[in-house]
């Protein structure tokens, strides 16, 4: 019994020095973020919802009712200024649309991409995504590295030597509509366009062929999975401890490991086959293994990094060039003088030939500004962040260093002070005589970390927008909404439902 008593007695004191413990933590924890409050407060922003949390809270009220949190940041932007802050917990988050910031910091090298975002999108849940591939490496050298592996595959005259296989993937979409149109069914854009791209990108990079038009898949309910997973790990730090969640939870590492899964088959597949002295397909895998064989070594890691950019390609290739279709063929739909104009124009360049060439591309000017202002308004990836590690003033506001900066394509894309009449969509804006927008307009990122492949992504979409244009009428259907859903990428949230009709040529 004394025993007993003694040991009792020892776990009371133990847990009440832990107590203690916790409670200077908690002490010490709040000092600091109430340090960090005086430290950044002489930045405009709105008002904080709480002193831990920050804005937390609005952002997930904005995610709730399924709006769109960028435009809760222009909306800031519109009331703030070029410059202003957000708190979650201890980390200050800097948003600016100031053009000259936005020019040194994206087109310089020395910023790296910030730490939060690199560990949220390196895994999900536990389970490796994105890991340190293009998009999300911070170290220059390592990033660099891969890059100059990468940059091979999608040189001008590599792609040129792809217009056969986004030729034949944009014909089956076309022969998908013909069957719309004679079945007199609505067809939603959205899915149709999400099939073609990720056909294209599993071709085009990977040699393989998915038909999704004709067959289904698990891949496009993995990678949606997986972008609503990023969302959700991005920007509620308390999403995957809460039980509710804990089934889609699974559902995003077990999508996770299906991605990642078949990138290593198909990266060992072909490796075997190279090895071997099989006839390959000369694609981006192909070109990406030879690139990489010629550096002076290859390790466990670069293999990794290998997988990681397999996943990257896989969704960013096929999700964004999608979302960008769905949501030009939306806005030609809304405005029939713009549709009637690039019509004529594909009519021109193009004529009644079945396959375009790459020099067919070059010549449809008007269709290229109608997708550049499908970016403007409605950019897939709608931003991009960076780590400042010293000291900076921004438009006049000196700025303590350590902090992470993020710019918006979308929030200044939509401000009256760099677009007259933002929300109004007017190809002319990127006529070759109109004035260049400085540094407020980036829907691939700037300077060395821009996006790879953003050649690749326009010369698809130019194909099947030619093609579509060149046989079609769409109409949308009546009583669909106009509205973004955000799904960390921005996609139109009622599909783009049309009906389709054969084109009635004039004599």
């Amino acid at each position: 019994m004394a025993v007993f008593s003694a040991l009792l007695s020892w776990a009371s004191q133990a847990f009440l020095f832990l107590l203690v413990l916790l409670f200077i933590a908690l002490l010490g924890y709040c000092a600091y973020i109430k340090y960090i409050h005086l430290k950044y407060d002489h930045i405009p922003g709105p008002p904080r919802d709480s002193f831990f949390l920050g804005h937390t809270a609005t952002l997930l009220r904005v995610m709730k009712d399924e709006k769109v949190v960028n435009d809760k940041f222009l909306e800031w932007a519109e009331t703030y200024g070029t410059v202003y802050r957000i708190n979650f917990l201890h980390s200050i988050i800097v948003f600016t649309t100031c053009p000259d910031t936005t020019k040194e910091v994206l087109m310089s090298p020395k910023y790296s991409k910030d730490k939060f975002l690199h560990d949220r999108l390196f895994n999900l849940f536990g389970q490796r995504f994105l890991g340190d591939g293009l998009v999300t490496a911070r170290d220059h050298g390592q990033w660099y590295k891969q890059r100059r592996i990468m940059d091979p595959a999608f040189s001008s005259l590599y792609l040129r030597g792809l217009m056969g296989t986004f030729n034949e993937r944009a014909e089956k979409l076309m022969e998908k509509l013909s069957e719309v149109a004679d079945s007199k069914t609505e067809a939603n854009m959205l899915q149709l366009v999400n099939c073609v791209t990720l056909d294209v990108i599993a071709k085009v990079a990977f040699g393989v062929d998915l038909n999704l038009l004709q067959q289904s898949s698990p891949f496009p309910k993995a990678i949606e999975t997986c972008l609503k997973g990023m969302m959700y790990n991005i920007r509620d730090a308390m999403f995957q401890y809460k039980p509710k969640n804990w089934t889609f939870i699974n559902e995003v590492r077990e999508a996770c490991r299906l991605l990642r899964k078949t990138g290593a088959l198909w990266i060992h597949e072909r490796k075997t086959a190279m090895h071997n002295g099989d006839e390959v397909p000369k694609d981006i895998l192909t070109q990406i293994i030879k690139t990489a064989g010629k550096e002076e070594s290859m390790t466990k890691e670069d293999e990794e990094f290998m997988l990681d950019n397999f996943v990257t390609f896989f969704i960013a290739g096929q999700e964004t060039t999608a979302n960008q279709l769905a949501f030009c063929i939306q806005e030609l739909a809304r405005h029939p003088d713009i549709l009637e104009k690039v019509r004529k124009e594909v009519d021109d360049v193009v004529g009644m030939k079945q396959d375009i060439s790459y020099d067919d591309l070059g010549k449809l000017g008007y269709l290229n500004q109608v997708l550049k202002e499908t970016l403007r308004v409605y950019p897939t990836a709608p931003g991009t962040s960076r780590e400042i590690v010293e000291d900076m003033i921004i438009d006049g506001i000196y700025i303590p260093g350590g902090f992470i900066c993020i710019f918006s394509t979308y929030v200044s894309s939509r401000m009256e002070k760099f677009f007259k009449d933002p929300l109004t969509f007017d190809p002319d804006r990127f006529h070759p005589d109109a004035p260049k927008p400085y540094y407020c307009y980036y829907p691939f990122a700037l300077g060395p970390r821009s996006c790879l492949g953003q050649n690749f992504a326009q010369m698809e979409a130019k194909v099947v927008m030619a093609k579509l244009l060149q046989r079609y009428d769409f109409t949308l259907v009546p009583g669909q909404s106009f509205d973004i859903l955000d799904t960390g990428t921005l996609r139109p949230k009622s599909g783009v439902v049309c009906t389709i009709s054969h084109r009635k040529y004039k004599n």
